[in-house]
């Protein structure tokens, strides 16, 4: 398996993204530390993951505390031996579908803010014990935004650059150690919470706004939560041993340009 005796620690590991790469990291042989800021919501993840055989142990981590993270992450060390891998999936709490001009200064910079603070704390921490063993992968979550102009999605699309940016300029600090980070941009997978959320409303808006973002990428197709972590498992493990200090582009396109204007010819 990928990632045999390795051990992973994931921030934001809820019911939708977060949890679904805990499970396939799990899958893959690594033992998972899921943490969220809601115990239940960890536990519920590790409950799933251990009763399909694998291995995991919930934790209440606030992914903004730097006390909480570094405490969290001497007792893993202490416990599993290492901190092999380092993955942060939690929500900005971004504010979206609303033209700069009209959007306040607070949901602009809210997740701005809470991308770059969680994005240095987990991931500088993860790095102080990573250095000190000589190797480690640190991983983070963009989107869309972070590759390409997009209209409408407020402080996200900065959010995103930034975490991309901070990403590349960590591993240029890190490689030396043999301390990989990398960047997994996606084009938002319609099977994930928010997009479920929003199907559940069966509003034409909604089927129209996902039919657009389909049409918008390469294969017409948009990926799935299972497609994002997939990537993640490969680019934790020794197969992707010389990738580093890069964004992996998982857009099916999307962010190589907008392809609304071909559409596919029957034969």
């Amino acid at each position: 398996m990928l990632l045999q005796n390795k051990n992973a620690v994931i921030y934001g590991a809820g019911p939708s993204l977060g949890g679904a790469i805990a499970r396939s990291f799990a899958d893959a042989g690594a033992k998972v530390f899921v943490t969220h800021k809601r115990m239940d919501a960890a536990r519920k993840v590790a409950d799933d993951i251990n009763s399909q055989g694998g291995m995991a142990e919930a934790g209440e981590v606030d992914a903004l505390d730097a006390e909480a993270i570094t405490t969290h992450l001497n007792t893993v060390k202490q416990k599993a031996g290492s901190i092999d891998i380092s993955f942060n999936a939690i929500g900005l709490q971004d504010t979206q579908d609303i033209p700069l001009t009209e959007m306040t200064l607070a949901d602009f910079q809210r997740p701005i803010h809470i991308a770059m603070q969680t994005q240095f704390l987990t991931a500088t921490a993860a790095a102080r014990i990573m250095t000190g063993q000589n190797a480690g992968v640190i991983l983070s979550l963009t989107a869309t935004p972070g590759g390409i102009g997009y209209a409408n999605v407020g402080g996200f699309g900065p959010a995103c650059c930034a975490i991309e940016s901070f990403s590349r300029n960590l591993a240029t600090e890190l490689g030396a150690y043999g301390v990989r980070v990398v960047n997994i941009r996606s084009a938002g997978s319609p099977d994930s919470r928010p997009f479920m959320e929003a199907l559940d409303n069966a509003s034409k808006e909604v089927s129209e706004f996902m039919a657009k973002l389909e049409n918008d990428t390469m294969l017409k197709q948009l990926p799935m939560m299972q497609d994002i972590a997939n990537t993640a498992v490969f680019l934790a493990s020794a197969m992707a041993g010389k990738i580093t200090g890069v964004t992996v582009d998982v857009t099916a396109g999307t962010t190589t340009a907008l392809n609304y204007k071909v559409t596919k010819i029957p034969f």
